[in-house]
């Protein structure tokens, strides 16, 4: 018989990923077999930037957590997995997706993106929608596209009533 200790020890930890999963935006399942420390760490460091974290769990523990959520990640649970938890939606889809093409050992699996599961074309599409400051920058160059357009207008009007 498992000892108490180590029972409850994985209760908590059970409950940790469920808290975590509760509080992300975005949570990505990923496999990472192949890549070294330092490019572990490099991926650490990014996702930080974006108010994410990686953590590693035993698939076990991670598939009773999902299962308590009602979340279905059957036939991902297989194999070295690694989960990511962002507070933000985009940003850390973003950085993980960038990251992934650079690393090819780097594979994205699954996620839950706004409480929904995702598959991976699901996740590349949110990858590839423009950054916030990239939105703004569009809208921005789209109204004053508009106003060239009017001011140039008023101009010939105005040239044509001087010759008049």
């Amino acid at each position: 018989m498992a000892n108490a200790k180590i029972i409850e020890a994985k209760k908590e930890v059970v409950s940790e990923i469920e808290k975590n999963i509760k509080d992300s935006e975005t949570v990505i399942l990923f496999q990472y077999q192949g890549l070294t420390v330092s490019e572990l760490s490099e991926l650490r460091k990014k996702l930080r930037e974006t108010d994410a974290t990686v953590k590693v769990y035993k698939n076990t523990l991670l598939k009773r957590a999902l299962d308590n959520l009602n979340i279905n990640f059957e036939g991902f649970l297989e194999g070295p997995n690694a989960i990511l938890f962002g507070k933000n939606l985009l940003e850390p889809i973003k950085a993980i997706s960038e990251f992934a093409k650079n690393h090819d050992k780097l594979t994205i699996r699954v996620g839950i993106i706004s409480g929904n599961v995702a598959d991976l074309n699901t996740i590349n599409e949110y990858a590839s929608i423009p950054s916030r400051d990239g939105l703004l920058t569009m809208l921005a160059a789209g109204m004053m596209e508009h106003v060239r357009n009017l001011s140039i207008a008023l101009n010939l009007y105005a040239e044509g009533k001087e010759e008049n």
